[in-house]
């Protein structure tokens, strides 16, 4: 399967869960009508836009920054847009390795319903680019637009949507702190900019690309630097597994699904089970996992996963 053809597939697949879960409202008389779908435009200001959907989701920039780890600062920013009637899922194949959402075709999408809006994040990126992206696709929202990220990040839309996500975990005001150019070396940069991003639970490529669009240096210069945080990543990554397997644990597959489907959804498919506005096959098709997974799904514990 093609990279284009598997994130259809993903596509269609959430479109259909989404589709599940606003239709179970309607019937229920639960389809609240959500405000603020659609009330944006891209002739505002990133900041302006930025601002109301941190009001919505009643996100504190502190708290965020104050969590211990970035897998808490990203499990806190989610909490804060279910909140506002959002359902955040977190996809990384579909059922097997096989077919792994690659990043760089796939960082998110987004859903704009004014019942039951979906935003995907794509669970094979790194934790500080999941933060970005979950923002960006609110953007999206705002927008009242549907559509996948990653596929042409150079649309006035898509830059449009990454400065709100920008504005909003990063003020422009806090850069002035940095003092980088394309004469500091993109080692050097990478190293400053990371430890600068990590303290403020972001991440660095999302401070490159800022630090780019206010000119600080060319496009070139900030490939240069999220290439190396990216492989820097994945390098990690490919670490973090090799351990995982020599240690012989990890989650099990609940808790992973449970994981990726959220705790809004998990919720609400156990409140409709329980009333019977769900059957099991369409309980575990929302919840991404088959029938007799569902149960499994609903009852799993365990320790939070970062992604």
């Amino acid at each position: 399967m093609t990279d284009n053809a598997l994130v259809d597939a993903v596509v269609r697949d959430i479109r259909a869960r989404q589709s599940l879960v606003r239709a179970t409202l309607e019937e229920e008389d639960e389809a609240d009508t959500l405000p603020f779908i659609g009330t944006a435009r891209t002739t505002e200001q990133p900041s302006a836009l930025a601002k109301r959907i941190s009001e919505t989701t009643q996100f504190d920039l502190r708290a965020y920054r104050s969590r211990r780890t970035m897998a808490d600062a990203v499990a806190y920013l989610r909490s804060q847009i279910e909140a506002a009637g959002i359902f955040v899922l977190f996809v990384d194949n579909l059922g097997s390795h096989h077919t792994e959402v690659p990043v760089d075709v796939f960082r998110g999408f987004a859903l704009a319903d004014d019942v039951a809006p979906f935003v995907a994040v794509n669970a094979n990126d790194s934790k500080g680019a999941q933060s970005f992206t979950m923002i960006h696709e609110l953007a999206h929202l705002w927008l009242g637009l549907t559509g996948v990220s990653g596929r042409d990040s150079e649309r006035d839309i898509e830059k449009f949507c990454n400065d709100v996500a920008g504005e909003f975990l990063l003020p422009s005001l806090e850069l002035q702190q940095l003092d980088i150019g394309e004469s500091t070396g993109i080692a050097d940069a990478v190293q400053i900019i990371g430890a600068f991003a990590q303290a403020r639970k972001v991440s660095g490529t999302m401070v490159a690309y800022k630090l780019h669009r206010s000119g600080a240096f060319g496009f070139a210069f900030y490939q240069g630097i999220a290439g190396t945080f990216r492989q820097n990543f994945l390098n990690q990554r490919g670490r973090d597994r090799e351990l995982a397997r020599e240690a012989g644990s990890g989650p099990t597959y609940p808790v992973i699904r449970r994981h990726r489907a959220g705790p809004a959804l998990v919720q609400l498919v156990d409140r409709m089970l329980g009333a019977g506005a769900l059957t099991s096959t369409k309980a575990g098709k929302v919840l991404g996992v088959s029938a007799k997974n569902v149960q499994s799904v609903l009852q799993a514990g365990g320790p939070r996963l970062s992604a």
